[in-house]
């Protein structure tokens, strides 16, 4: 269990998972509206979301993994975070998952849980972090499986920064 709250840490309040708020961060990933493309002799819809997960940095490839999560407690103590300056890093929930992601800006690292924001998902949404964006380890509100694909290649493609002003998250 994580339940955390100091009176003096920061609380970041993640705000609805929307395309426009997580631009700064990566992409979004929801089903679309309207029409797709009609493929299988038109039994199916095909909906192209992203033609480019930019994992091929230093002779990268993707790889595609399965991650198990359990529920984490909220309010969640949010004192360290990570990123893969090589490569994108993609979350999508199989079934209806809910999870929390923060995030920070591509960059420095962030000092304090000020320079952070917040999202929920609906369960259905799924994110793409744009290569360099500091992010929280997988905040499943539900537990359950996700797929993930990442950035596979020579070395560990992962820097991780502690905060000198942690916070807590809650939705």
């Amino acid at each position: 269990m994580n339940d955390f709250s100091p009176a003096s840490a920061a609380l970041l309040v993640a705000q609805p998972l929307t395309s426009h708020a997580f631009a700064p961060y990566g992409t979004v990933i929801e089903a679309p509206t309207g029409e797709g493309r009609p493929i299988n002799g038109g039994n199916a819809q095909r909906f192209d979301l992203l033609d480019d997960l930019q994992l091929d940095a230093e002779g990268g490839r993707p790889m595609l993994a399965l991650f198990r999560a359990q529920a984490r407690h909220f309010p969640h103590e949010v004192s360290e975070m990570e990123r893969h300056a090589l490569g994108s890093q993609t979350f999508v929930p199989l079934g209806d998952r809910r999870f929390v992601i923060v995030v920070a800006r591509a960059g420095e690292a962030p000092t304090s849980a000020q320079q952070l924001a917040a999202f929920v998902t609906d369960g259905r949404q799924g994110v793409v972090l744009a290569p360099g964006t500091w992010h929280h380890a997988l905040l499943a509100v539900d537990a359950g499986d996700f797929v993930v694909i990442e950035r596979a290649g020579g070395g560990v493609d992962c820097d991780v920064c502690f905060l000198r002003q942690s916070g807590s998250v809650q939705f």
